[in-house]
């Protein structure tokens, strides 16, 4: 059974390879930014649950890598488009596609890799390609509600938790659901183990986003890779700012809401602000609380899964790693 790390360096070369073959590639000034936004690195964690998924029916886990990369160019498309909509300037300490060539060209390399994503899904040689891609396609069909969700939720204020926990599950939680079920049916694993595979995903997702929230208020601004507080400075609806408005008294109420009407501010002051407020309720607190809900929840689906012990270790690793991760 291949390690988390192995199967990071191993995806990562196969990424590098891409990335070297795109930037040969004519128009340059459609793949060179395809290029650059896959360059961008992270933990490549899709891919790998991909690969992990895969490993634990085959050790020829080289089979997959075409639905490795599939994977990893959709959520990268996903990232490209978020950071338009979002006008985030900084992708991992690095400029986003946008602000590093233009809009355009952004917005068609995007498209591209959308598209290329199918191409390399086609490439594995599963005995049953279809349900493979009718999974994909429902899952990318299930990412563009979910940002769309969180588009129409930035005109509320009304937005409920469950509201916000299910954009997030489309949003965020399927698409890593979809890379270990994909895994899984890349080596023709039985229905059941992939569907359970998939569940498990499924709340490993919505931990990864809750956690995420927390960290873009609470983490070490060199390690996340972009601006602490950019979620406090553009009001967007996170957990823990839907979860003070809930629990907040009045007065408190009003702070909140004074600051997010405020078109003229200081953006250090309305993070300091605003931060203090989520101190003072214990925001972080209560967030870690159903962060660890829904990481027992992955877990109750992990031990039901009906597999040697030995061969879901890594499995359990990497949900320790998303669980405990800092950026």
């Amino acid at each position: 059974m291949y390690s988390v790390k192995d199967l990071q360096s191993l995806i990562s070369v196969e990424i590098e390879n891409e990335i070297y073959s795109l930037n040969q590639t004519e128009p340059k000034n459609l793949y060179q930014p395809v290029g650059y936004a896959l360059s961008m690195g992270g933990k490549r964690l899709r891919p790998v649950m991909v690969l992990m998924a895969y490993n634990l029916f085959s050790e020829n886990v080289e089979n997959a890598f075409p639905v490795a990369l599939a994977i990893e160019l959709f959520h990268n498309f996903t990232l490209l488009h978020d950071d338009i909509m979002d006008g985030a300037e900084m992708r991992r300490n690095n400029l986003s596609v946008y602000k590093k060539y233009n809009e355009n060209i952004a917005i068609l390399s995007g498209d591209a890799m959308s598209i290329m994503a199918y191409n390399y899904l086609l490439k594995c040689n599963s005995t049953e390609p279809a349900p493979m891609i009718r999974l994909f396609s429902q899952t990318a069909l299930e990412v563009c509600e979910g940002q769309q969700f969180d588009m129409d939720f930035e005109n509320r204020l009304d937005v409920s938790i469950p509201e916000y926990l299910e954009m997030i599950r489309l949003k965020t939680a399927v698409l890593l659901a979809c890379s270990l079920k994909l895994g899984a049916m890349a080596a023709n694993a039985p229905e059941k183990i992939a569907d359970q595979l998939y569940n498990f995903g499924l709340n490993l997702g919505i931990t990864f986003q809750l956690q995420d929230d927390l960290l873009d208020v609470f983490a070490d601004q060199d390690k996340f890779g972009k601006k602490i507080g950019g979620d406090i400075v553009s009001n967007k609806k996170t957990f823990l700012l839907l979860k003070a408005l809930e629990i907040s008294d009045d007065s408190t109420k009003m702070i909140i809401l004074d600051w997010m009407n405020k078109s003229d501010f200081d953006e250090n002051e309305k993070i300091r602000a605003i931060t203090e407020v989520y101190n003072k309720l214990d925001i972080k607190g209560i967030t870690e609380i159903y962060i660890d809900q829904y990481y027992k929840l992955a877990l109750d689906v992990f031990t039901e899964i009906n597999l040697a012990g030995e061969t879901m270790t890594e499995l359990i690793q990497l949900a320790n790693l998303i669980m405990n991760r800092d950026h």
